[in-house]
């Protein structure tokens, strides 16, 4: 395959690609620096993470590699910039965040010298994040997984961005198998940003019982639902996701705040954590939309062999 060349800041991969910053505890150093060893991107999800949690994990990737490593962390988290601050402490090399806009943080970014990657879903958004200072964008469609900001899926919000700004674009949400990867490439974008696909790798320290499901189950079986975040979101359809579409999740036993804004009628973190931890009755498992094209589980370096020896 023929790769673009993406610069961010003075961040240059060998391979325009980036990992997805997967919540809660999917992606971590063991993943983030086996992308980043193979010329990409690995990113940490820096989102419930203690302080000390974040600035460990930052730490130990930075010994696994020598590649570019970042962070991803929720505005929508109420610690988001002691997370921001946390990570460029630690030495991170760009900060990629979404579920919500922050305005402060470019002038942090400024100032410490690190790349901003805001996560958007439209040109407006797109437009304000070129004027504030961002490095580049993420532009992710409504097929992708996690917190959603839109319901269009990437596919047919991509290109008028990416012709409406001068910043790298990076194309996120069903993005998974080398075609995808070139598709996105073929509407003129800069990179492309894979969540799913690298859940499903041996660096990943998720459960089997969570890798089982995102080979074993498809795209029938995702569905869309309202986080307590007060953000819609892609998941597969178990016995929490269905409760919670049924409107009968239980009640949060406790609330820490972690968010800035949460409806309370279940607790997002707590049900995350579970599906990390493998629980089928009590767990919250995320995912792209288009999981059908999820069909084993093999190392990073097998990922990148496939994109990069891809000849359609």
């Amino acid at each position: 395959m023929v790769f673009p060349k993406l610069k961010i800041g003075n961040l240059v991969p060998k391979y325009p690609i980036i990992q997805g910053g997967m919540a809660i505890k999917i992606s971590m150093a063991k993943l983030a620096a086996a992308v980043a060893n193979e010329g990409g991107i690995g990113v940490i999800a820096g989102t419930a993470l203690s302080v000390e949690e974040l600035k460990n994990e930052i730490k130990k990737a930075k010994e696994l590699t020598k590649g570019i490593v970042g962070v991803n962390i929720m505005y929508a988290a109420s610690d988001f910039m002691e997370g921001v601050m946390a990570s460029i402490e630690a030495g991170i090399d760009l900060i990629i965040y979404g579920a919500g806009f922050s305005r402060d943080i470019f002038e942090v970014g400024k100032e410490k010298n690190v790349p901003i990657v805001p996560i958007v879903s439209s040109l407006k958004l797109a437009k304000i994040a070129e004027k504030l200072g961002a490095a580049a964008i993420v532009v992710e469609g409504g097929n992708a997984g996690g917190h959603l900001g839109t319901d269009q899926d990437s596919w047919d919000i991509v290109k008028e961005i990416k012709e409406n700004v001068k910043i790298p674009v990076i194309g996120a949400g069903g993005v998974a198998t080398p075609e995808d990867v070139k598709r996105m490439f073929d509407l003129g974008l800069d990179g492309v940003q894979i969540g799913t696909r690298f859940a499903a790798t041996d660096e990943c320290e998720i459960a089997q019982e969570y890798k089982d499901l995102l080979v074993n189950k498809g795209s029938a079986d995702v569905v869309t639902i309202m986080s307590s975040a007060g953000l819609p979101a892609n998941a597969i359809r178990t016995e929490f996701s269905q409760k919670v579409l049924d409107d009968k999740a239980p009640l949060p036993k406790a609330c820490h705040n972690c968010l800035k804004f949460c409806t309370r009628k279940f607790c997002v973190n707590d049900a995350l954590r579970k599906g990390h931890e493998g629980d089928l009755v009590e767990g919250l498992f995320f995912t792209g939309r288009e999981l059908d094209k999820i069909k084993d589980i093999v190392p990073v370096k097998e990922v990148f062999r496939r994109i990069v020896e891809y000849e359609g």
